[in-house]
């Protein structure tokens, strides 16, 4: 009789779906992962895709409680490295090959979705009433609209988890379902050992300035580069070019309904390390980390460094232009 009730019991639970993982278990484990740990090194690969040209880098992410981060991004196609520092709510982004850094008042990560960082990400699916969980080949996956306000075509993504819910795979998609970011985590050290002073930005500058013991020349701006999209009703009315000892530097005009300035120079490393407040926030291009603020973004991308500044341009817009820049030639 005993037997009879259990049995009649276990296929009531059945029946009623108790013990189901459904999305908010997945949710669940997720948060469990991430709010325990009290630091974490990850480790993968990103892929970045703008219409036909795709975007690698290596990349690790260094976190330790108490809001710090060191994210290190290395383009594998020129071995450009940068460097997302947050040391004490200050956040930087450091160009070792510069010997510069851009320096932030920013609540980065936590004023956007970041692909690469678990908080980030935590944060997405559980903010998102609407995530969706499914089983495929084995995974877990996670669908959940993401927060990109400098990219509003990107809205949702896909988290890939294996069965024990260890992170796999983050794919950001636009509103026509194209993979625009993707990121493949090879792998994610829950106990990572840091020493007290690594997220501290005296400690990157003398690892940086390390770098600097042979001078690098610099590299000459042989012609201009053109941005392959312009706003409607905007052409380019002027190009100047300021070349001495010490600039090599070219000033492209355009003027009508969306006028801007786009500024390119020869990128040249500092002596001595060189920090450059910005009032803004970082912003990752296709091939670079920028720094954004209310009318313009400053980057730098196969040894040219760019200034683009609109007085009526949206940061959306300025950096559609950015993304457009080639070597072609621009009808006048």
């Amino acid at each position: 009789m005993r037997k009879m009730l259990f049995l009649s019991l276990f296929v009531l639970l059945l029946v009623c779906g108790c013990g189901k993982f459904d999305i908010s278990s997945a949710k669940d484990e997720f948060k469990d992962k991430v709010t325990s740990a009290k630091s974490y090194e990850l480790k993968g690969e990103m892929e970045i895709f703008n219409n036909e040209d795709t975007f690698k880098y290596n990349i690790v992410v260094n976190y330790q409680k108490d809001d710090n981060y060191k994210v290190s991004m290395i383009n594998q196609n020129n071995n450009h490295e940068q460097i997302i520092l947050k040391d004490e709510g200050n956040v930087y982004v450091v160009t070792p090959s510069l010997n510069k850094s851009f320096k932030f008042e920013s609540q980065w990560p936590d004023n956007s979705s970041q692909s690469y960082i678990l908080a980030s990400l935590l944060n997405d699916v559980i903010n998102d009433e609407t995530s969706t969980l499914q089983e495929k080949n084995g995974k877990y996956i996670i669908t959940a609209k993401v927060n990109y306000p400098h990219n509003k075509a990107l809205v949702k993504q896909e988290l890939t988890f294996d069965k024990k819910m260890n992170l796999e795979k983050v794919v950001v998609y636009d509103t026509s379902k194209n993979a625009k970011i993707k990121v493949k985590i090879n792998k994610i050290d829950y106990k990572a050992k840091y020493k007290d002073d690594y997220f501290k930005l005296n400690t990157l500058i003398d690892e940086t300035e390390e770098k600097q013991d042979e001078e690098k020349e610099t590299t000459a701006l042989e012609e201009a580069i053109y941005p392959l999209y312009v706003p409607a009703n905007t052409y380019l009315k002027s190009e100047d070019k300021i070349t001495d000892e010490q600039t090599d530097r070219t000033i492209l005009t355009f003027n009508g309904d969306k006028s801007f300035i786009l500024v390119e120079e020869a990128a040249s490393a500092s002596k001595e390390f060189e920090i450059i407040p910005v009032a803004g926030d970082p912003l990752l291009l296709t091939d670079s980390v920028a720094a954004l603020s209310n009318n313009s973004l400053s980057w730098t991308s196969d040894n040219v460094e760019y200034y683009l500044t609109s007085n009526n341009l949206a940061s959306e817009e300025l950096m559609t232009i950015a993304q457009s820049l080639g070597n072609v030639a621009l009808e006048k």
